[in-house]
């Protein structure tokens, strides 16, 4: 039996030892993390009454309209790490380039930088549909005192040392790994404290979910159609249940639970798919293989791909392992 009353800052401290860098640092950015969470999540239960839903006026980086709530919670992050002063280097979906922390202190320490989907599925705040947040923590690599790089951000999946997502839904729960496991803690809003309610997340090794923005079908390769017709295929253990949010976050965090896969393949309208490398795919690939899962681009493991820019794009399978092999071994044929 688990601690149903254990928090998350218990947790936190009870298994810093695990961390490679053992200096209480990256205890102190997780609980940053959970601080923002918290903030985030009340601004998007206040959705519907304040003026935060609907579109901000402005486009990203990535040339999609920002939401309100996805500048705000863009805002809150960054706030909160920099206030902490934990980290060196943030890199955000939402921002052009990445952020330099203390660069003008010669005697700063900090090791850390952070990559994050501030709000991921934001468009459907709208409709009142789970939202979520997705960070990704690495160890710098250029020596610590200095100004972050962008070789400090543009390193391989296999090299995070923390990743984690917080889904806004009927309850506000923050999902990590370090690397050790997959956690999951609830918020109790009463008081404003994650307590430790799912521990030890795992994928079932196959599921009857498949995940993936069918409207976008005749744009597919052929092997993706393949794939589905055979999830549609009526056979012992088949068909599989289609189930799409439109939230990465959503999507993954169901499949985690029931078993089953998520789908973003490159199309003909995104030759290099849609999703973000740093922001989405390397976090989400991370908390799946230490949650039994898979993630891959359909030909190689995610966390080994190099990544090359920023706000580099990538296609996206990830969830439980047979599903995740049987997909590949379509996009293959």
């Amino acid at each position: 039996m688990f601690n149903k009353n254990k928090t998350l800052g218990e947790f936190i401290i009870e298994n810093q030892t695990e961390f490679q860098y053992s200096t209480g640092e990256l205890s102190k950015l997780i609980n940053a993390i959970r601080l923002a969470a918290k903030v985030v999540n009340h601004e998007v239960n206040k959705a519907g009454l304040v003026d935060i839903l609907g579109t901000a006026g402005d486009t990203n980086i990535q040339g999609e309209n920002q939401q309100k709530l996805d500048v705000l919670a863009n805002e809150k992050f960054i706030q909160t790490l920099k206030n902490r002063e934990i980290v060196c280097g943030i890199a955000s979906e939402e921002e052009d380039h990445y952020i330099s922390v203390n660069s003008q202190d010669e005697n700063h320490q900090n090791k850390y930088v952070v990559l994050m989907d501030p709000l991921d599925g934001s468009s459907n705040i709208d409709v009142n549909v789970s939202v979520g947040t997705i960070f990704s923590i690495y160890h710098r690599v250029t020596p610590v005192g200095t100004p972050v790089t962008l070789e400090d951000f543009l390193q391989p999946g296999k090299n995070q040392v923390a990743a984690g997502y917080i889904i806004y839904g009927t309850s506000t729960m923050l999902v990590y790994t370090t690397g050790h496991g997959v956690n999951g803690f609830t918020l109790n809003p009463a008081i404003g404290t994650f307590y430790l309610s799912h521990p030890n997340m795992q994928f079932p090794e196959t599921g009857k979910i498949y995940s993936v923005n069918e409207g976008n079908y005749i744009h597919f390769p052929q092997g993706v159609k393949d794939y589905i017709k055979y999830c549609q295929k009526e056979e012992e253990d088949r068909p599989y249940t289609s189930r799409y949010i439109g939230s990465l976050v959503s999507d993954f965090h169901r499949n985690m639970i029931k078993g089953g896969i998520y789908m973003y393949p490159k199309s003909s309208k995104a030759q290099k798919g849609k999703l973000r490398l740093l922001y989405e795919c390397n976090p989400m690939a991370f908390l799946a293989e230490q949650a039994n899962g898979r993630a891959s681009d359909g030909h190689q493991r995610i966390m080994e791909i190099e990544p090359t820019e920023l706000h580099e794009r990538v296609p996206f399978f990830c969830g439980s392992k047979r599903m995740v092999e049987k997909a590949e071994e379509f996009m293959q044929s």
